[in-house]
């Protein structure tokens, strides 16, 4: 009897984070976010590490994969590929020996999944590349929870750096999740742009047109 296919990964999804909370338990699932030059088909945050999938469908092919699998090693502690039955007896020499795989097939009409391989610590894991899943004002949160200045002046970039020298691994790890986990979608862009209209006013306080300095000298000595 021939397996049937699973031709979209949109089909996998919805089982797919049911099975990762009955495996994780507390799971917060962040879908499509961008990496480097590759996007993350999903992030799953646990409380103190965050897990990158890829979802390959039967229909999929391995075109991108070499560079997702590099993205991926560098931006998240753990990472899976997700795959259907098609893939499933030759995904592991197209992954490194850290990636964790599951499977997926039908079986009695839905969905089933079977964690082939656990996943191991990326041994390529870079925390300033982790570090970029968080938005501006979730970084200021960092800052004040560890007592860090505010560095209101300061790009993300710089903001950043502060936070991955200053604070210990595991206790960064574990902000980053409860951030992540805290993270309102229906708040956070106007917590940005409040950021970004503050940024805005210090900005023109700071920065004055040489003409109109001049006028205002000339009125002082008249």
């Amino acid at each position: 009897m021939m397996q049937e296919m699973i031709t979209h990964d949109k089909d996998i999804r919805e089982p797919l984070f049911e099975f990762l909370e009955e495996q994780y338990g507390k799971v917060r699932i962040i879908e499509e976010k961008m990496m480097g030059r590759s996007r993350a088909d999903v992030v799953m945050v646990t409380e103190n590490a965050l897990f990158g999938l890829e979802i390959k469908s039967d229909a999929d092919t391995y075109a991108r994969l070499a560079r997702q699998v590099r993205d991926y090693s560098r931006y998240f502690d753990y990472n899976y590929v997700v795959v259907g039955t098609r893939h499933a007896a030759h995904i592991a020499e197209h992954v490194p020996d850290h990636f964790g795989i599951i499977t997926v097939e039908y079986v009695t009409g839905r969905l089933d999944f079977y964690i082939l391989r656990k996943p191991q610590k990326s041994p390529d894991f870079e925390m300033a590349s982790k570090i970029q899943i968080l938005w501006r004002p979730e970084l200021n949160e960092l800052l004040e929870q560890n007592g860090l200045p505010a560095y209101r002046q300061k790009g993300k970039q710089y903001v950043r750096k502060v936070l991955t020298d200053s604070i210990d691994p595991e206790r960064l790890n574990r902000q980053i999740s409860g951030q992540l986990f805290e993270r309102d979608y229906n708040t956070i862009g106007e917590q940005i742009e409040s950021f970004r209209e503050e940024q805005q006013k210090r900005r023109a306080s700071k920065t004055r047109s040489p003409r109109a300095k001049k006028r205002r000298g000339k009125r002082m000595h008249q």
